[in-house]
């Protein structure tokens, strides 16, 4: 991954469906949570190692915007983004639902080392057209995920623009830019995939983390 990689923003709850099979109530503005750089790790055959004792660890699959110069008012989508990847926002879910409970900050269960993996980049189309297909992760040869930025509650514009005026953007940050519906648990052996219409983009083995759950006899 030789592009740099400066702040990493990431957009909570921004698919309808997935706040709904969390229980969670739909935002009425977009959610920005961070993670650290050295989350961002290459998923291209990556082997993983993810936390082993701190409950299950979920999948959630972003379209990833990489911003190429310093956001100025009025720019658009189209200005700002030279690439886009694909990323994986790996989520300590049982961490998660005990910060929520007591309504502390989301980092313990968001930011921990490689939970922000992603694709090679490919070159960004425009905000209209990333919309021509789908983006899809399988686990294990089987379809988990799949998800299209037309069914955004926040569209890529409203995105950039609430990130630039709140908390500054500039080149090399990053922005995940939501999950759709379908996130589940990870386990050690796990082979995932992110594909872009008929393109695979990237790949992973879990070699750490959670124990794969006993089969029933």
């Amino acid at each position: 991954m030789n592009r740099m990689v400066s702040n990493v923003y990431c957009v909570g709850r921004n698919y309808r469906l997935h706040a709904e099979e969390l229980g969670n109530a739909v935002p009425t503005e977009p959610m920005i949570f961070m993670k650290p750089s050295h989350a961002v790790v290459p998923l291209i055959g990556a082997q993983l190692d993810l936390p082993q004792e701190r409950g299950e660890v979920h999948y959630e699959t972003e379209l990833v915007l990489r911003i190429a110069r310093d956001y100025k008012p009025g720019m658009t989508v189209d200005e700002l983004v030279d690439v886009m990847a694909f990323g994986i926002d790996f989520t300590l879910r049982d961490v998660q639902s005990r910060l929520k409970a007591a309504g502390h900050p989301w980092t313990a269960a968001k930011a921990f080392r490689s939970s922000a993996p992603i694709t090679p980049y490919i070159a960004f189309p425009g905000a209209e057209e990333v919309a021509e297909q789908d983006f899809v992760l399988r686990k294990n040869g089987e379809i988990v995920q799949c998800g299209n930025t037309a069914n955004m509650i926040f569209p890529l514009q409203q995105i950039i623009d609430f990130i630039a005026e709140r908390y500054g953007l500039g080149e090399g940050d990053h922005i995940f830019t939501g999950t759709p519906e379908g996130v589940g648990p990870v386990f050690k052996g796990d082979q995932l995939e992110i594909s872009y219409g008929s393109t695979v983009l990237g790949s992973c083995e879990i070699v750490s983390g959670p124990a794969p759950l006993e089969q029933p006899i």
